[in-house]
Formats: C-alpha cells, structure tokens, sequence
C-alpha cells in the first residue's frame, strides 16, 4: 500500500524523538496504521543538525514553506514552536489541502479557533495530542473515551518544570530562587523560565482541554494565570502542617452565571489534600484529574515532555490521520469532540465568582484581641474558618504568623475580607492568599 509521506518542520528535541521514534518501531507503527508513514522531507535552519539526525535518509532544507508547499507531502508535522511562523505554515499546509499535527499549545489556545474553522472548510484533520502533557493521551481520552460523560471539572498538574521546583521547595525546605538556578542546571527549566513558572504553559494547555471537555471555544485571553515565582518555602511548610501539599494547577469547571452556562479556567497554586493521588505527583511528572458525570474521578499521569514521550503523542495523532485520511469528513472525531455547530459560545467565570477555600497567612503584632478582630472581618463576610495554626512568637520578637484555611466561598468575598484585614493597624505587610481544592 502507498506509504503516507510526511512533512517535518523542526528537527529539535521532539522533531528528533519523532523522527528516532518512527524509524524505530516502523515495522509495529506500520502494523497499527495499515500502511507505512515515512518523514520524506525535513525543514530546519539547522542544516548540519537535520543531518545529524536523520543520518541523511531524507530530503531536507531550510525553508519550511518548502516543505508546506511540496504536493507529494500528505501530513506536515509542525513542531517549530510559537504563534507567529508557525501560524502562517499552518494555515498554509490547510490552505494546501494538507492534514497537520502541531505540538504547538501555544497556538492552538491562541489561534485555534481559526485553524480548526479553516481545516473544517478544506476537510483537513489537525491532530494535536502532544500540545497537552507530552505523552499523556489526555486530549483522545477527553474527545473519544469520555464521550459518554458530562465533564464536570477537570484538575491537571500540566506543566512539569513548576511541579519539579515545588517538589524540590518541599523536600529540601529551599527558596524558589535556588531551586530555579537547579531546574536550569538540569535542563527542566529554560534560561527564560517565564512561560512555566508564571503559569502561562499550563494556561495555553488548560484552554485546549477546556474547549474539547465541554464544547466550548479557545478563550485563551479569558484565562486567569498565577504563577509560582512568589511562592514562599514557609507556605509550602505551613500547608504540610495542615496536611496539604501545594501544585500549580491548571482548573476549569462547569458553573452557571445568572442562570446561564459559564466556566471557570484558571491557573494558580492550590492546596491539595495530601492524601489525594494528584497531590503526590512529584518531579517533572504531569497528572490530570477529570471528573465526568458517568464515570467518576479519572486520572491520567505520565511523563508531559521530553523527546520520545512527546514523539509518541505525535506518531498516534500521525496513526489516527492516516487511519482516518479516507474518511468521509463528515464521519471523523470532531477536532474539539464536539460538531462545529454544537459548539457553544459560552462566557469564563470571572474570577470574583468562582468557588474556592482559601488558605490565608498573615503576619501580625502579638497582641490580645487581634486575632477577634479578624475573624470578625471573616464573619462579615460570610466567610467561616476549617482551621488555623497561630505560632509562638520567637524569643524577643513581638509579631508572630496567623494561618488560616476557609471554608469554599466565593472569591469576591475573600477579596472583601482581605482588604478589610490588611487594613488594620495590627497587621504587618500584604496578606498571603492562595485557593484551596479538595478535588472530591
């Protein structure tokens, strides 16, 4: 049978772990396919690199329009990186009548709405499970295997450099900072770490899952980021004391607004309980956490990046579009599980009505009464406390840490209670806030 010839753009760590991947178990990937899927052509500015890699089996160039452009190339394989370039071979490889299969979360929560729209008019696929935690096949498992269920939230743990740095913050009791510097030395964190630690990654991944898990556009702009750049040693120490673990986690959840459909997305730092299985997801690893209605709890764990865990993700996107590629368009998974006209045009939550518990510390004066004046504030506002650990002052200090964990209330609540507490005299400096899950 006619082999399916495929286009590469980018032979860096996953262009390569793809390229090894598929040579490798060509035989076995043959076998799954129903006939063979060859990289014919490569496109990098690395020239000397692509040899390297592909050892010259193939044809290569430094021009990716090339490859986008070459009428014996079936599937172009995008894995350049970025909104902008990127953006253009794309649209071009669908222009082209060409089936994609991108890596590339980065714009797909940007610009997904138009790409899908345009691959949907030419009767082009776009397969993009490795956009979201590497090898993990979360985006198949939420458009095909959980098709039954009425996804109700979804927590994951997508983004492996910040879950390195907070297992690290925890086990060694060290700062943010020096544990940075180490993921850089080791190669979990780039020289600009921006994107990861800030919490951007995982919001790009969290918009794709959002769109397929409940039928929705990308509204990557809507999202609210929190990253973990701020995060203090004392905070992860305090929330073990409590018997809870802080991750970064990337959360969306079905809710109503004025009686309306809308959904949460949002990436912050959440406490955890620590006897939840998410929560001793540790290193580099990725973990998520979907609820449907049907099914229950669900957890899909694995390694998130790297060459050949990412590799898998894009030959089994390569394996589905060839599987696929005589299909009536009609008949094919929708790109985002749903048909394009049942997609709903629903809002985000804004932040200040979603539902969270709250871990609060606050430094303040040792004095009698103070800690009244704040659960009063606290009472004000509707909001009642799940537990509290209040420190000793040290020997010859005056002001000591109040630590305390809410019940779920709504966020614009917190945030009334908040501004009302640091204003008292008492206080000292800003109040530390993060959300808390019970993900039950």
């Amino acid at each position: 049978m006619k082999p399916i010839n495929v286009g590469l753009l980018g032979i860096g760590t996953v262009g390569g772990g793809t390229f090894t991947v598929l040579s490798r178990n060509e035989a076995e990937i043959t076998r799954r396919a129903g006939r063979p899927i060859r990289i014919v052509q490569v496109a990098d500015k690395n020239l000397a690199l692509a040899k390297q890699v592909t050892g010259g089996q193939v044809a290569l160039t430094d021009d990716a329009f090339a490859v986008v452009n070459n009428p014996e190339i079936d599937i172009v394989v995008e894995l350049i990186g970025g909104y902008g370039i990127a953006k253009e071979l794309v649209l071009k490889a669908i222009e082209n009548g060409k089936h994609v299969v991108t890596a590339n979360k980065a714009l797909l929560a940007v610009h997904g709405n138009e790409i899908f729209a345009a691959a949907q008019k030419k009767g082009v696929m776009i397969g993009f499970e490795a956009a979201v935690a590497g090898g993990i096949p979360i985006i198949k498992a939420l458009r095909e295997g959980l098709t039954a269920n009425r996804i109700q939230w979804i927590a994951g743990i997508i983004n492996g450099t910040t879950n390195f740095i907070l297992s690290e913050m925890r086990d060694k009791g060290l700062s943010f900072d020096a544990v940075l510097k180490e993921a850089q030395r080791l190669g979990y964190a780039e020289a600009d770490p921006t994107f990861d630690v800030e919490g951007v990654d995982a919001a790009h991944k969290l918009t794709i899952m959002s769109a397929i898990a409940f039928g929705i556009p990308m509204q990557f702009d809507q999202a609210y980021i929190e990253g973990i750049s701020k995060l203090e040693a004392a905070d992860i120490k305090y929330a073990e004391q409590l018997g809870y673990r802080i991750k970064l986690l990337g959360i969306t959840k079905r809710r109503k607004l004025n009686g309306n459909a809308a959904f949460e997305l949002r990436v912050h730092p959440t406490l955890i309980p620590a006897r939840r299985l998410i929560a001793n997801v540790e290193g580099a690893m990725n973990a998520v956490l979907v609820q449907g209605d049907a099914v229950g709890a669900t957890l899909y764990y694995g390694k998130g990046a790297g060459a050949e865990p990412t590799a898998s993700a894009v030959i089994a996107d390569l394996v589905d579009v060839t599987r696929m590629a005589t299909a009536d368009p009609e008949n094919r998974v929708p790109h985002l599980a749903f048909q394009p006209e049942a997609v709903a045009d629903a809002p985000i939550l804004p932040m200040a009505e979603v539902e969270s518990g709250y871990y609060l510390r606050l430094r303040v004066e040792d004095k009698p009464g103070v800690l009244a004046d704040i659960t009063r504030i606290l009472a004000d506002q509707q909001i009642s406390i799940d537990a509290m650990i209040q420190r000793e002052p040290a020997e010859g200090e005056q002001q000591t840490d109040i630590i305390l964990l809410t019940h779920v209330v709504r966020e614009r609540q917190i945030d009334a209670a908040i501004a009302r507490i640091e204003a008292l005299p008492v206080v000292k400096g800003k109040l530390i806030r993060l959300r808390l899950e019970e993900l039950s």
